[in-house]
C-alpha cells in the first residue's frame, strides 16, 4: 500500500461549522434519558454490544475479566457527553475524548467527575490531535462523519491517529428512500426526537461509499452490521444483514 504524507494544517478543514452549532445548543441535554438526545440512549447498548466485542476479538482481552481494556489508549471522537467514553473507561481503557464543539466539554467533565471516573476530554478535532502525532489503539468515530465537510480527509486524519495494527469504529446513516423516512421524517418531524434540521440526508454515506473511502484513506475494513430498530419492542438490535437505516463498521490500520 502506498504511504500517505501525514495530515498537515492545509487539511484541517474537515469541520463544518454548522454542523458544530446544532450540538453546541444541545450539549446541556445530554445526559437527560428523555431529552434531545434520547435516541442515542436507547441506541448506546446495541452500539457498546458491538464495540466492546470487536475491541475484545481484536486485542485478545476476556471481556469477563474485572478490567478487560486496561493497558488500551482509545479515543472517542464527536464524544458529545460522553455516553460511550464512560462505559469504555469502566472497562479499563485510557479514554480521551474529543470534541468540536467547545460546550460539550465541560458537561462531559462534569458526569466524569460526578461518577468518579478519570477521562480527559478535549476541546480539539481530529486533525489536530493527528498533527501533534497522537495515538491511539481504538478510534470510535461515532455518528460524525455524516456531519463533517470532507469525509475522506477527515478519515485520513482518523487513520494517521492509529498506531499500526490498530482498530477504528465507524458509525453512519446509510442513504436510500428508507434512511430519509426513518432518520428524517420519522426521527425529526414524527417522533421529535431530534430537532428538524439535524441531519441532512445528502450527507448520508451508503455502506459501500464509506468503504471505499476508508480503502482510500488507507484503512483495511474487516467487517459491517446494521443496526436495526424494532418499533413494536423499542430497542435495537445488531443485524447481519439490515445495513439499510443506521450501521456500523470495523477497520483497520495494517500493521505494516
Amino acid at each position: 500500500m502506498t504511504p500517505r504524507p501525514a495530515v498537515t494544517a492545509s487539511a484541517q478543514n474537515t469541520v463544518d461549522p454548522a454542523e458544530i452549532a446544532k450540538f453546541e445548543a444541545m450539549a446541556a441535554e445530554w445526559w437527560d434519558l428523555n431529552g434531545k438526545f434520547k435516541p442515542l440512549h436507547m441506541l448506546n447498548p446495541c452500539r457498546l454490544d458491538y464495540i466492546t466485542r470487536q475491541v475484545a476479538a481484536e486485542f485478545g482481552r476476556d471481556l469477563a475479566a474485572d478490567k478487560p481494556f486496561e493497558g488500551l489508549r482509545l479515543l472517542d471522537i464527536g464524544c458529545g457527553g460522553g455516553l460511550l467514553c464512560e462505559p469504555m473507561a469502566r472497562l479499563g481503557a485510557t479514554v480521551i475524548g474529543a470534541d468540536a464543539a467547545e460546550r460539550n466539554i465541560p458537561v462531559a467533565r462534569l458526569h466524569a467527575e460526578q461518577s468518579g471516573l478519570e477521562i480527559d476530554y478535549r476541546h480539539t478535532t481530529a486533525e489536530a490531535l493527528a498533527e501533534s502525532g497522537e495515538q491511539f489503539d481504538v478510534v470510535l468515530n461515532m455518528e460524525v462523519i455524516e456531519h463533517v465537510a470532507d469525509p475522506l480527509g477527515y478519515l485520513e486524519a482518523v487513520h494517521d491517529l492509529l498506531r499500526p495494527g490498530g482498530l477504528h469504529i465507524c458509525s453512519t446513516i446509510n442513504r436510500n428512500p428508507k434512511s430519509f423516512a426513518m432518520a428524517i421524517l420519522g426521527a425529526e418531524y414524527v417522533m421529535r426526537w431530534l430537532p428538524k434540521g439535524t441531519h441532512e440526508w445528502s450527507k448520508f454515506i451508503t455502506p459501500e461509499e464509506l468503504f471505499d473511502l476508508m480503502r482510500r484513506a488507507g484503512f483495511d475494513p474487516v467487517d459491517r452490521k446494521g443496526f436495526q430498530f424494532n418499533p413494536i419492542l423499542w430497542d435495537w438490535k445488531l443485524s447481519d444483514r439490515d445495513l439499510s437505516v443506521n450501521y456500523v463498521t470495523a477497520s483497520l490500520r495494517p500493521a505494516a
